[in-house]
């Protein structure tokens, strides 16, 4: 393992600064345009938008455990339920120690243990659930937070979920029975950029006032924003100081789609496409990384 992933393996015991979380998350944003470059597929712009926030997670707010036991008992759990945007996450577990940065380079690639969506039938440390068929993650999170609270294991479970995702049936479901059953050690993230696929949600399917929903849910709502690491660690700070008081905590997370990359920011567009060469290029100079260590 190198130094600079031995570092990060130890964020917990050694949260990281703002500054530094800065450094991580320009990093970790050179990984992802490098990685759906090097194979001309997977998913940019919602990696780089959720960049900040699992920096922040595995870099200064979970206590979690690199040497990686699948049942997690007395460490904090992350699930993400939106997997496509699966670079983020790849990057973020490598250089938090889970396995080796050079691993990045066979992303999406025969025989990878880094397929486009996460799968755990690969056994890559860190992946916890297959994800990517949209809807699922709140379902499960709910069910490992109940998990934890029935074995007296009084860590936290976090989870992420996209906007558009929000159009599963299936979320609304875990929304209603999160809060009825008291599940009350479990943060929540939408990813709310305003984009999918096919569009903005609001031509899609508009979403309404997710705020007043979740609450009308009885859920604890927050709203941050998901680009600004100052304001977004002090949201997630105070939805654990929000924890233990019979209600789940949703953090409602306004971000830019492509966020870091000018080109790429607030455009549906760059939901599932790759940057060819010489957008690779404009995207590294504009993502500045001191000491910097490319795969």
């Amino acid at each position: 393992m190198s130094q600079d992933t031995s570092l990060a393996a130890q964020a917990t015991a050694n949260p990281k600064t703002i500054a530094e979380l800065q450094q991580i998350a320009a990093q970790v944003r050179r990984d992802i345009v490098r990685m759906v470059h090097a194979v001309n597929s997977g998913h940019p712009g919602g990696s780089l938008g959720c960049t900040d926030l699992l920096v922040a997670l595995y870099f200064r707010v979970m206590k979690h455990d690199p040497s990686f036991s699948m049942n997690g008992v007395g460490e904090d759990l992350f699930f993400l339920s939106n997997g496509h945007i699966s670079p983020v996450f790849y990057s973020v577990l490598a250089r938090s120690g889970y396995f080796p940065v050079s691993e990045l380079a066979t992303f999406r690639k025969l025989n990878s243990r880094l397929q486009g969506h996460p799968a755990t039938h690969e056994h890559l440390p860190g992946i916890r659930i297959a994800s990517g068929s949209l809807g699922q993650g709140l379902s499960v999170a709910t069910g490992a937070a109940q998990a934890k609270k029935l074995n007296s294991d009084n860590r936290t479970v976090f989870v992420l979920m996209g906007d558009g995702e929000l159009e599963e049936g299936q979320v609304w479901e875990a929304a209603m029975y999160a809060p009825h059953h008291k599940v009350d050690n479990l943060i929540a993230f939408v990813d709310r950029n305003g984009q999918q696929i096919d569009g903005p949600t609001e031509k899609v399917m508009s979403l309404g006032n997710l705020r007043a929903k979740f609450e009308a849910f009885n859920w604890l709502v927050l709203e941050t924003d998901g680009n600004d690491l100052t304001k977004l660690i002090a949201s997630i700070e105070e939805a654990q100081s929000m924890l233990g008081q019979g209600k789940p905590v949703m953090v409602l997370m306004d971000t830019q789609m492509g966020f870091g990359v000018d080109f790429m920011m607030g455009s549906h567009k760059w939901h599932g496409v790759a940057p060819n060469n010489e957008q690779l290029e404009i995207a590294l100079q504009q993502l500045i990384v001191e000491h910097g260590s490319d795969y």
